[in-house]
């Protein structure tokens, strides 16, 4: 691995590991309690010691130990041996106990703390995010790159600390009672280490393929769920099969790869270790100079106890690495720039003057601007409709209000305040959003009426606001009334069901600016003239931007402007535009001509 790639893992493992810190009195106790099941290694092969020197009548070693605990007269006693074995048994389950209870509490505590993170943070982050960022990865990051996390910090660290113990306390034991002997494993060392960061650079590059596959698995089946009646509707049932047919197999294929990598680099390190032992027990053989019997069991127990923890520790470099990898991607994630929101004025109540002066606005790696050198004002209380053609600029016009987007040029003002200078959440909270694109939440009706608001509403407000949106009546029909749920966004309604409650929703929060993007696009002709008078009513004494695709709908705006490739071509009210005989004229024409054909047919 290279040394740039060597410090980025090392880093984004001491950045993990920051997370531990408010734990660490459990790591602590989990530490001590490894070190108490590890050095039950190198005892039960000194026990050895004990007992090949107990056969040949003599107790030199366990006196020479133990002489101090207990009295000479017990160490002729055949319990003794028996005794201590059960002795280190017990201490070594009471290690195994502390140290996998405790470490799991550190790493289930560090791994819910990188959820709240990565959700917390993520929603922070700015439109643009999102715009670029599929909703399958980003699902996938907070779910199964956290658990990727979760086997880092739980079996890995586990086998890391507790077999890494144990290799650390076998080896001192073996310098302890011959180092010449030991200096064999020594000259492995180099060998082990090249594996060893070999594997770790290949595992951690398959690790990040297997994730990346894992979100395109996750986007597929999102989008298949979210949008199964288009789906089944076009017919594309086995488009979709295809899809996530190869998503699946690329997923796969890279797991497939890991799997590979870790079986080669498993026995190469055993074949390396066994090697070194195979050496030893040579030496050993050859050179046993006037070393007792007894010694030398006990040394060679100790150098065979030691493969296994280092399998163990070379087993579990893929699932570390994997963990890297996790991290990587939750920290990249959990290092991208938050919404900014540098204002700090903050206004308990507004008159609602908007004010938009000289503003341009372009989307990064677009080719022209989608709002061009934008100039107008809404006085309090007035209502200023937009319309033109898709693509004309409406919608992002009205999304730079709550600051969704931030403008490039020119200003827009609040008041006469730069909405810039207002603290984020202060702004928002004097605008309501009515979308065409309406998001219900999986729960109850009052609660999406309610939503953002529940700590502060009662349940009469809600009804008032349901009342004023004219959704009383459906709702009254539901199974549990106000209490019933609507399903995933809604799926249970219809959708003018589902506009009445957004239309409810922004009512409830009773903002001085009002923001209603084809707030009536899904309504049929009957509950539009119903939610036309509710809004009219609710537009009262509010400033109000209205987008428009039903011309019929704006005709009693205080003023209409017209939109054209990001500007306004025309302004005016509805019979001043109609007089002028210009583009608006000529839409209304339009629909209008299409409306009565429309009827015919029908008739």
């Amino acid at each position: 691995m290279s040394e740039p790639a060597k410090a980025s893992g090392l880093q984004i493992y001491l950045r993990l590991l920051t997370y531990v810190k408010p734990y660490t009195g459990f790591f602590v106790i989990s530490l001590l309690g490894y070190a108490l099941f590890a050095l039950s290694q190198p005892a039960f092969a000194r026990l050895l010691e004990y007992f090949v020197e107990a056969l040949e009548g003599s107790h030199a070693t366990i006196s020479k130990d133990l002489g101090g605990f207990i009295p000479i007269e017990v160490f002729a006693s055949a319990a003794l041996i028996p005794i201590v074995i059960t002795v280190i048994a017990i201490l070594r389950g009471i290690g195994s106990f502390l140290g996998n209870y405790y470490l799991a509490k550190v790493s289930m505590n560090v791994v819910h703390d990188l959820r709240r993170l990565m959700f917390n943070h993520m929603v922070q982050l700015p439109n643009e995010y999102f715009d670029n960022n599929n909703s399958g990865h980003l699902i996938a990051r907070i779910t199964y790159n956290v658990s990727l996390v979760t086997t880092a910090a739980t079996d890995a660290i586990k086998v890391v600390v507790r077999e890494g113990l144990t290799v650390v306390f076998l080896i001192t034991y073996l310098l302890m009672t011959n180092w010449k002997l030991t200096l064999v494993f020594f000259a492995v060392a180099p060998l082990i280490a090249l594996v060893v960061t070999t594997a770790s650079k290949r595992f951690r590059k398959l690790s990040s393929k297997i994730q990346d596959t894992m979100g395109d698995l996750t986007h597929v089946s999102s989008e298949t769920i979210s949008g199964y009646r288009v789906v089944r509707g076009f017919g594309g049932e086995d488009y979709e099969k295809g899809r996530f047919s190869d998503a699946s197999a690329k997923n796969t294929r890279q797991n497939l790869k890991m799997v590979k990598a870790s079986a080669i680099h498993t026995p190469t390190l055993q074949l390396l270790v066994n090697s070194a032992l195979a050496i030893l027990f040579f030496l050993v053989l050859w050179l046993k100079g006037d070393a007792t019997t007894a010694s030398l069991v006990s040394f060679v127990t100790a150098a065979a106890l030691l493969p296994k923890p280092i399998r163990q520790l070379s087993e579990v470099n893929a699932n570390i690495q994997k963990g890297i990898a996790a991290a990587e991607s939750i920290f990249k994630m959990a290092d991208e720039t938050p919404e900014p929101d540098h204002g700090s004025f903050t206004s308990g109540k507004i008159e609602g003057r908007l004010e938009f002066k000289d503003v341009t606005f372009q989307y990064p790696n677009a080719e022209r601007p989608a709002l061009d050198n934008i100039s107008f004002t809404v006085e309090p209380g007035q209502t200023v409709a937009l319309v033109g053609r898709s693509g004309s600029g409406k919608t992002t016009l009205a999304n730079l209000v709550p600051r969704f987007y931030n403008h490039g040029q020119g200003q827009i003002l609040l008041d006469g305040t730069d909405i810039e200078d207002f603290a984020l959440r202060n702004l928002r909270s004097h605008i309501a959003l009515v979308d065409q694109n309406v998001t219900l939440f999986n729960d109850t009706v009052n609660r999406n009426i309610a939503y953002g608001l529940l700590d502060k509403t009662r349940e009469a407000d809600v009804k008032a606001a349901a009342d004023a949106a004219y959704a009383s009546e459906f709702i009254a029909n539901m199974p549990e009334g106000f209490d019933t749920l609507v399903g995933e966004d809604g799926v249970l309604l219809s959708g003018g069901q589902r506009q009445r409650l957004a239309i409810a929703r922004a009512i409830l929060k009773d903002a001085p600016i009002l923001i209603l993007d084809e707030a009536t696009s899904a309504l049929d002709t009957e509950s539009e003239r119903h939610i036309q008078a509710a809004l009219e009513e609710v537009m009262k004494g509010r400033t109000t931007l209205v987008i428009a695709h039903r011309l019929s709908t704006i005709e009693n705006a205080d003023r209409i402007l017209v939109m054209d490739k990001g500007q306004i071509i025309e302004t005016g009210n509805h019979a001043e535009l109609l007089a002028k005989g210009g583009h608006y004229a000529k839409l209304h024409k339009l629909q209008f001509k299409e409306n009565q054909e429309a009827l015919l047919e029908a008739l």
